[in-house]
């Protein structure tokens, strides 16, 4: 019994020693059989096997207990995202050479989003090599290493090539560049102007049946117009010419061309278009005649705002003691060492624009002298304002051009027959003319129109050389600007004794900020020459109404051009002004019939006026005046 029990305990010891020291003999024998870089390629993996689970457990925990940060936003150019493949080639093939094959593996597996996923292909590999290795052949476990490397590369290339696709396929979040957008403008034009021209042709065929007609085509027609037609005025913007109103587009061409074969008299139809377009010819024509008068009627009318601000002042002004109605500083309005502005104007507020906007832009305000000149009937309110708004350290002077006792003689009887035109017989108009006998104690002075605002200091205006000239102004005659003129366009050339003293081509200038050096208008005596050419043109027509022509023929080779960032003109128009021009301009004319006080304004030029109105003042807001 002994001998039985001492028995079975050799027995399991043996069976014991045999499970514990076969495998390592076993592995001992595979080990010598590989290589150096296989050995440790075996050991590694089976490392890799035991303790690939809490790598990736450790990875994670190393990640929730930093703080998750949002990666770094870098645009890269070609030449950098190729030095960057360039570097990951680098490091793969490094890293093979360190032996290290899962790892680069690994990386090449992560995807965009940054998770991690086994790859299928890399176990497969991985288990053909196992059992390779458990064979014993050394040459075809070689042989899987060399295609295992092949294969990384080729996936590791089309990795980077897919990369290299998206980064370039990647756009970046623009807009849409201007000449796009006015291409598709354009497109969208044509297509609506399409659709409007099926609806002639389709009301065209309709005129053509029978009058109580009901065919099939008939109602196919009247259906698609009114189609047609509910697209079109649902179009208030471009995206919203939608794919259905493309589609009745197609279905309005198809009922045409059903039509076009029902009704195939080519002549009828001819006569029948030419009357339709005549007609809407004439329409169009009468609408235009129609805006032009409301425009000018809008522009010659004042307004209730204006008028009521008129009132207003007028009334407090006779309300005042004769004393209290004084200027200050009435010493310096003819000393000819100052600044001297005039502007002539029957609008309040269109002069106080004027003087504030001189004024608050001067290095030295109180080098400054503002004449203010206006009729007999906005005298009191004028005089009011600015007793109550005094232009700061500036003095000013407001005068009604009926205490010229002198002019209603020399003007007066040379304008009587040209009453029928505001603009021609307008006193204020012409009384630039009479520049030198209005200031008989200055040499030089600065006429402003009264729809001009003063953007800059206008010291240097002062010291230009006039070369002799009397008068100094920015010239119109640049065919690239939007104030472009010429002569013949004003003047009648086919007159002889136009066409003899006066050149077409002559370069023309503005009206509207002009310097005039009075010395030398008085000694060329061109106040007789105004009075000459302005008789002449009551006889006949040598020129349109306004002052303008008749200042080309005054000053007719005496004007000196300024630099245009002096005087930028076109505010008043519908033009397209630049707006760096504007910015940089010394002074800005609201020149047209869109004057900033009206409301048929520009929108975009009106705040370079409205800035220098105080529509805080108690006067204003009592007649509804805002900006």
């Amino acid at each position: 019994m002994k001998l039985f029990r001492r028995c079975q305990r050799i027995l399991i010891l043996s069976l014991l020693s045999v499970s514990v020291f076969a495998p390592i003999i076993f592995v001992s024998q595979r080990l010598k059989n590989l290589s150096t870089t296989g050995r440790k390629e075996f050991i590694e993996d089976l490392s890799n096997i035991k303790y690939r689970t809490d790598g990736l457990k450790l990875s994670v925990e190393q990640e929730a207990s930093e703080g998750l940060k949002e990666p770094r936003k870098v645009l890269y150019e070609d030449k950098d995202l190729v030095s960057a493949v360039s570097y990951t080639l680098k490091e793969n093939h490094d890293a093979k050479k360190s032996g290290n094959v899962g790892d680069t593996t690994d990386m090449l597996e992560i995807t965009e989003n940054g998770t991690k996923y086994e790859n299928q292909d890399g176990d497969n590999q991985f288990q053909r090599r196992e059992i390779s290795s458990m064979s014993g052949e050394k040459k075809q476990l070689n042989q899987e290493i060399v295609q295992q490397d092949q294969n990384a590369h080729s996936q590791s290339r089309k990795v980077i090539d897919g990369k290299i696709k998206q980064l370039k396929d990647v756009k970046p979040n623009r807009a849409v560049p201007h000449d796009q957008n006015v291409q598709n403008m354009r497109k969208v034009t044509e297509r609506i102007n399409e659709m409007k021209d099926q609806v002639v042709r389709a009301k065209l065929y309709l005129s053509f049946t029978p009058p109580g007609s009901k065919s099939n085509l008939v109602k196919e027609l009247k259906l698609r117009i009114k189609e047609v037609e509910r697209a079109i005025s649902g179009a208030t913007k471009d995206s919203d010419l939608s794919r259905s109103a493309l589609q009745r587009m197609r279905n309005m061409e198809s009922s045409l061309s059903k039509a076009s074969r029902a009704y195939p008299d080519c002549s009828s139809m001819t006569t029948k278009l030419r009357s339709m377009t005549q007609n809407t010819e004439e329409q169009v024509r009468s609408q235009k005649k129609q805006v032009s008068y409301l425009f000018h009627l809008a522009a010659s009318t004042t307004p209730k705002g204006l008028h009521c601000l008129s009132m207003q002042l007028t009334a407090e002004y006779f309300a005042l003691d004769p004393k209290e109605r004084q200027f200050p500083n009435q010493q310096k309005l003819h000393d000819p060492e100052l600044y001297h502005y005039a502007v002539f104007s029957d609008n309040v507020l269109a002069s106080t624009v004027v003087v504030n906007s001189t004024v608050s832009t001067a290095m030295e305000p109180e080098k400054i002298v503002f004449h203010v000149v206006t009729d007999s009937l906005n005298f009191p309110a004028v005089s009011m304002w600015f007793l109550l708004n005094p232009p700061g350290k500036a003095t000013i002077q407001v005068q009604s051009i009926e205490s010229f006792d002198w002019l209603s003689t020399k003007y007066h009887a040379a304008l009587r027959q040209n009453s029928g035109d505001p603009r021609y017989a307008s006193e204020l108009n012409h009384l630039r003319f009479y520049l030198p006998e209005i200031f008989p104690a200055l040499n030089k002075i600065v006429l402003f129109d009264h729809d001009v605002v003063v953007q800059k200091d206008l010291t240097r205006l002062w010291s230009i050389n006039m070369k002799g000239k009397v008068n100094a102004a920015v010239e119109t005659c640049h065919k690239s600007e939007t104030s472009f003129h010429r002569m013949d366009a004003f003047i009648n050339f086919s007159d002889p004794f136009v066409a003899k003293r006066f050149h077409a081509d002559a370069c023309t200038w503005a009206f509207g900020m002009n310097l005039f050096d009075l010395q030398e208008w008085r000694r060329q005596n061109l106040t007789t020459v105004y009075h000459k050419y302005l008789q002449l043109g009551n006889k006949r027509p040598l020129w349109v109404a306004g002052s303008l022509p008749l200042g080309w023929v005054t000053f007719y080779k005496k004007t000196v051009a300024l630099d245009r960032r002096w005087h930028v003109l076109g505010l008043g128009y519908e033009s397209g002004v630049v707006r760096a021009d504007i910015d940089r301009a010394a002074v800005i004319h609201y020149d047209g019939i869109m004057k900033p006080w009206l409301d048929i304004g520009i929108g975009r030029h009106k705040g370079y006026w409205s800035k220098y109105v105080n529509y805080e003042d108690s006067h204003l807001q009592r007649c509804n005046i805002h900006a």
